[in-house]
């Protein structure tokens, strides 16, 4: 039987709303710290299936979260396009060659990187109760392409915006290499056992209006369009973080099932501006969950009486923080599930 979160995300308005938070397989969990301190650093743990999969249920066994969210990272594709990947602790991911300084063809792909993470996806499902849905992901190719083009995280990503404007064609070319990898990679999960999948735009707000169309909403609507044929029935969440007004022309043009929304966005105008057999997810400020008390609660409520009446998936408008108190998270589920 489908749990209350595959059922939501699928168009249904369920008794009791179905929760799971971003990056909740993380470094606020003593448990996900220990087994990073014996196994090593982060990207041995996403390449031991084993390990990412015990990760991935962590917070299962500790919340009861109604959806599993694969333990992975959104650089697997470009590792898989035949970037070197490595995580420094401090600095955060590098990726190299840079392709503002070389062409994509010079790219040897390996594609093996997946294998493990499919791995984890067939362990986890094995191992969850039939209700708990299993997420699995990727990130969009805007997100994944500032990361290709600069080879790191950047604040405002001007390196990579300033190719598309400058090199369209290359820029395009590396846009169009993300498609067909995610494409694979998502439906290699779903196979594997992921029962509806989430496509990371983490920023998408840095784009103007005919670059976000461009650049975000045309690609994703491929993705989106190949993985349904291939897998009908499995839903697809998309979440452009910074969309803003830009939401409901993103969910008309990219047929998304569901969209998930960031802490910015008034849900009273998303529930009023989107479809209302519309799943959205979200959209409680990651910091309201650091900071706890009573100011918590009220948000929480805010936030469920908002949705009412609309299929919603309780969530955080971007990822938890690694300073998020356990008892918060507690306190926040208590709230939800009355």
């Amino acid at each position: 039987m489908p749990g209350p979160l595959l059922d939501t995300l699928r168009g249904k308005v369920t008794e009791r709303r179905p929760v799971w938070l971003m990056r909740q397989a993380g470094r606020y969990l003593p448990e996900y710290r220990a087994l990073r301190a014996e196994k090593g650093g982060f990207l041995k743990l996403v390449y031991d299936s084993e390990a990412a999969a015990e990760i991935t249920l962590q917070p299962i066994r500790r919340f009861g979260f109604d959806g599993a969210i694969l333990f992975s990272d959104i650089l697997i594709v470009p590792h898989a396009l035949g970037q070197d990947l490595q995580f420094l602790a401090g600095e955060g991911p590098h990726l190299s060659p840079r392709l503002v300084d070389v062409a994509l063809e010079t790219l040897e792909a390996a594609p093996q990187h997946f294998d493990p993470i499919y791995e984890t996806v067939r362990l986890c499902r094995q191992q969850l109760p039939a209700n708990v849905t299993m997420l699995g992901f990727a990130g969009s190719p805007w997100t994944v392409a500032t990361y290709m083009v600069t080879g790191e995280g950047s604040k405002d990503h001007h390196v990579a915006r300033a190719m598309a404007y400058r090199d369209p064609a290359a820029f395009g070319a590396i846009i169009d290499a993300i498609v067909e990898s995610s494409i694979t990679y998502l439906s290699g999960q779903i196979d594997a056992g992921a029962e509806a999948v989430q496509l990371f735009d983490s920023w998408a707000g840095s784009l103007s209006p005919l670059q976000f169309e461009r650049w975000v909403v045309e690609p994703t609507t491929r993705i989106v369009d190949a993985v349904r044929k291939l897998h009908p029935d499995t839903p697809i969440i998309g979440f452009p973080k910074g969309a803003g007004g830009k939401l409901p022309s993103y969910v008309r043009e990219t047929g998304v099932n569901a969209v998930g929304v960031d802490e910015t966005v008034d849900p009273r105008w998303i529930h009023r501006e989107l479809p209302g057999d519309l799943p959205v997810q979200g959209n409680l400020d990651p910091l309201l969950l650091i900071s706890g008390g009573d100011e918590l609660d009220k948000a929480a409520r805010e936030l469920l009486a908002a949705f009412e009446g609309r299929p919603h998936v309780f969530n955080l408008g971007h990822g938890i923080d690694k300073t998020t108190p356990i008892a918060n998270v507690e306190r926040l589920l208590q709230v939800v599930r009355g």
